[in-house]
């Protein structure tokens, strides 16, 4: 019968780091965060490692892989210890149960992100950016009707005005995608704008004769929204916009409707405006006051 290999008491840096499956470099970097007591030096310098450290390099490992940041294992077993001792599992068990949870949190991110690759996928990428709420007033038109432009604008008004505020837009892109008479002067009105570039004078003529031209095409496409129904679309968007997100309070929260659904934590609607660059010259920007004072002037008194 051959004798049992009878182990070492203590192994060296190399030894214990190959045993526990990491590197000397790891093992050197948990003494420095204070997750393995340093242990005494031999007379030739070297560290040796007993059953002990062995035990704590395994469960640094153990908890390490199963995704247990370094720092909450450090206070886990600091915990451990004020708690009844360097064995105590209350430190550990407390640290996995908050790991538990971001990794909760964590599944419900990533199934919200395959979700929204699949609607990339299944509507177009540009279509698939916008929230479910604004795409879903969009299904139904003909392919290649709505124009990319068309969805760079809902996508910059969805980011100030929130998801309310972009389906209230769709309406405008509803009616241009199936009146091609429509579309078509609006293309004449917007490239009028283009034209009034760096070269053109803010009093220059042209200025008030296009801002002209756009206030009444803008009057005409307001009358083909309510002729076509969907200015009454419009009103209920509110109201199903309410129902899928109550507010938060009695004063109307962040998910209320004055949030219009922004992304927590971002900037209010005057900021992101503010903050949005543009590339519109002088007079293209007095052309837009123009338009905006004839519509106020021609706005029905309440």
């Amino acid at each position: 019968m051959h004798a049992l290999p009878v182990p070492p008491r203590q192994v060296m840096i190399g030894d214990a780091a190959a045993f526990v499956g990491t590197t000397p470099r790891a093992i050197r970097h948990y003494h420095e965060m204070g997750l393995l007591p340093e242990p005494e030096r031999g007379g030739d310098g070297r560290r040796r490692y007993g059953y002990e450290d062995m035990i704590r390099l395994l469960w640094i490992r153990r908890m390490a892989d199963a995704g247990v940041a370094l720092e909450d294992i450090r206070d886990a077993f600091l915990t451990g210890a004020d708690s009844g001792g360097a064995d105590s599992g209350d430190g550990v068990a407390g640290t996995l149960e908050r790991l538990e949870g971001v990794l909760a949190a964590r599944e419900a991110e990533s199934r919200r992100q395959r979700d929204a690759v699949r609607r990339m996928r299944a509507e177009g990428s540009r279509l698939g950016l916008l929230s479910d709420f604004v795409a879903a007033r969009l299904k139904g038109l003909p392919e290649g009707s709505l124009r990319q432009a068309d969805l760079d604008s809902l996508l910059v008004t969805e980011r100030i005005f929130g998801p309310l505020g972009a389906a209230v837009q769709a309406s405008r892109f509803l009616v241009l995608a199936t009146r091609p008479a429509l579309r078509a002067e609006s293309d004449r009105v917007d490239a009028a704008e283009e034209a009034l570039d760096d070269g053109v004078a803010v009093d220059d003529p042209r200025v008030a004769r296009v801002a002209a031209e756009r206030h009444a095409f803008e009057s005409a496409l307001h009358a083909a929204i309510e002729e076509s129904g969907l200015g009454e679309e419009d009103d209920a968007l509110f109201d199903a916009w309410e129902a899928r997100h109550p507010a938060a309070d009695d004063d109307g929260g962040e998910a209320g409707l004055g949030s219009g659904g922004r992304e927590a934590g971002s900037m209010s609607a005057c900021e992101a405006v503010g903050t949005m660059p543009h590339d519109f010259s002088p007079a293209r920007l007095r052309c837009m006051e123009l338009a905006a004072e004839l519509a106020a002037r021609d706005a029905p008194a309440l």
